[in-house]
């Protein structure tokens, strides 16, 4: 292999400088669908589902009897190009300390599987969407990309009201099965500043410098009830509510919060948008939509995830205070 250096060595490395300085860029955390369409070409749509079969199903719709108009009552197909990612697929169990904690961030290597065979390439432009069937939709969408976020990914972003708003911008949506080629995306060493641990969120209940944000229903924070895979009711002590179901717009094809509205709400809900933060929830899902509010629309860059949340923090028995009387 001829090797180049001198002028012409530099001339090359210079070139291939060039080249990945002017690759394509998305141009901020959300796209909307009328960006998707006229960029489509020029980024790797992945879709995220938990009903993996939807992908090749067809859109439902309901007729008005009295208008005849249509309503989009359930997400079937996907975007011409997408691939598939199975929701179920990108999270795992794993050992800490001993215990088993579950639907957790996979190791790199297991990740890096998933992300390659979807045909993800180093330096691709992304763009996720999830189904857009509402807020735990969304969250599947802020969950990935947190994960690929971790891992060094940073060139990307979620379309905003998901495939449903794709399908509501009278954009095309195909059935057909998704193929590609094994693509060479490659996991980073992982960045710690955007993940919290429980050693991080018990220094937090002790000292109060950093906020604490749950991201579940009401119901479960006062304590009325619990997942199964959470140990005790009630919320980690000195925590704010910041609920999932604020977090997008009500409705299919809901689209996040952001600029005046998204302060506005968290003004009423006491959450300081600026302060140190970590976000958690019952399994790390919810709260990757706070998190992602809080740091990637609202640019606070202390804000990390509490991946065990309650599911891990119950496991270890850490404390929890509830405002029912049992």
């Amino acid at each position: 292999m001829k090797i180049l250096t001198g002028k012409t060595g530099m001339l090359f490395g210079l070139l291939l400088f060039s080249a990945h300085a002017l690759a394509f860029r998305v141009p901020g955390p959300l796209v909307d669908s009328q960006w998707l369409a006229a960029n489509r070409d020029k980024v790797v749509v992945l879709e995220v589902r938990h009903n993996v079969k939807s992908f090749t199903a067809k859109p439902r719709y309901r007729t008005n009897k009295k208008t005849g108009k249509r309503k989009l009552v359930a997400v079937g197909g996907h975007i011409p190009g997408s691939r598939l990612i199975s929701y179920r697929k990108i999270r795992a169990s794993v050992v800490i300390d001993g215990k088993k904690v579950d639907k957790m961030l996979p190791p790199a290597p297991v990740f890096e599987k998933v992300i390659r065979a979807a045909g993800v390439n180093r330096g691709d432009a992304i763009v996720i969407a999830s189904r857009g069937h509402g807020n735990l939709d969304m969250t599947m969408a802020t969950r990935l990309y947190w994960q690929l976020k971790y891992y060094g990914h940073d060139n990307m972003a979620i379309l905003d009201g998901g495939t449903a708003g794709w399908i509501l911008a009278g954009n095309k949506i195909v059935s057909t099965p998704a193929s590609a080629h094994a693509g060479n995306w490659r996991a980073g060493p992982g960045r710690r500043n955007i993940l919290a641990t429980t050693a991080d969120v018990s220094r937090a209940v002790r000292d109060g410098k950093t906020q604490l944000v749950d991201n579940r229903p009401l119901d479960q924070y006062l304590g009325l009830w619990k997942k199964s895979y959470v140990y005790a009711k009630g919320h980690i002590p000195g925590a704010r509510l910041m609920p999932n179901a604020v977090l997008t717009i009500h409705g299919i094809g809901g689209r996040f919060i952001k600029g005046k509205l998204a302060l506005d709400v968290l003004r009423a809900l006491r959450v300081n948008p600026k302060k140190p933060t970590i976000t958690y929830c019952n399994s790390g899902h919810l709260a990757s939509g706070g998190w992602f509010v809080l740091h990637e629309i609202l640019g606070n860059p202390n804000v990390r995830l509490y991946d065990g949340s309650m599911h891990e923090w119950t496991l270890n028995k850490g404390a929890v205070r509830t405002m029912v009387m049992e």
